[in-house]
């Protein structure tokens, strides 16, 4: 049994919290790069041209990449032979978040009642996810998640009569009714199975992995390309002066769902797809 002391925790998600929100991942900023190359209508070009160059000074000036420095979603995978030691494991989560957002002077944008409001001042308490995986180490991700793309997500509790011209329609109807809210070029996370709460996860998980790989399905490989082909047909373009760039990656997580049903969950994303992940 391998001992692991919140201590530890602390220090790793106080950093991972600066980094997220300094510096973008390189797959992200390719991505971009990439639509950049392809794009041809002027004002797209120049949208991203000042993207490009918002990332770039972010990352030589140390300063967030975006003034919503997000809702701290922590990813936690713990080995089954690790042994949390000296507290809450939950308490040091929002320890780390704490300390992170007043050392990195990070917004601090979470408030302690959804309706009477009221700011923590502290940016806690975060979003925590643990999963329980094999070996003796602990797998950290900080995502943190601005609200102007969050509150352009959605979830449909589908019959499987729907089919996939139903989860089709679904992704290209979110992503036209959000229009430029959520600071497009975004990036899509669509989850779907298990039941109404884990599509959402599974959704959410998309958004982190790296938009150079592909669902290891061959099936939904396929319709990431397709939809995401769709999506960048929509005209809607950088920031929504229209254009050949609307979304710069879309992901696809699924999972069993019960045979009554087929969820779908679609997690929005701005172009601004902040993680880090270190290991322990």
């Amino acid at each position: 049994m391998r001992e692991v002391s919140v201590n530890q925790i602390i220090d790793v998600i106080q950093q991972l919290c600066i980094d997220a929100c300094l510096y973008l991942p390189e797959d992200v900023k390719d991505a971009i790069t990439c639509c950049r190359e392809k794009e041809d209508w002027e004002i797209a070009k120049g949208v991203l041209d000042n993207i490009i160059e918002n990332y770039e000074i972010a990352q030589r000036d140390q300063m967030p990449i975006c003034q919503d420095t997000g809702m701290a979603c922590v990813f936690m995978e713990i080995g089954q032979d690790v042994h949390i030691t000296g507290g809450s494991l939950k308490e040091a989560v929002d320890e780390g978040v704490r300390r992170g957002y007043e050392k990195g002077y990070l917004r601090k944008s979470v408030v302690a009642d959804p309706v009477r409001r009221g700011n923590t001042g502290d940016n806690t308490p975060a979003i925590l996810y643990t999963d329980i995986v094999l070996g003796s180490q602990v797998r950290i991700t900080v995502a943190p998640k601005g609200f102007g793309s969050e509150n352009m997500s959605a979830i449909r509790m589908f019959k499987p009569s729907a089919g996939i011209q139903g989860i089709k329609d679904f992704i290209l109807e979110t992503v036209e009714a959000a229009g430029p809210n959520p600071c497009p070029p975004i990036v899509v996370g669509v989850g779907i199975g298990g039941t109404f709460d884990r599509a959402a996860l599974l959704a959410k998980k998309a958004l982190l992995r790296d938009l150079q790989t592909r669902n290891p399905d061959p099936y939904y490989a396929d319709l990431e390309r397709e939809m995401l082909e769709k999506i960048n047909q929509l005209g809607i373009g950088p920031q929504g002066f229209g254009g050949r760039t609307t979304a710069i990656g879309l992901n696809i997580e699924t999972m069993p769902t019960h045979i009554a049903g087929m969820p779908c969950a679609i997690n929005i994303n701005c172009h601004v797809t902040r993680h880090k992940t270190e290991v322990i």
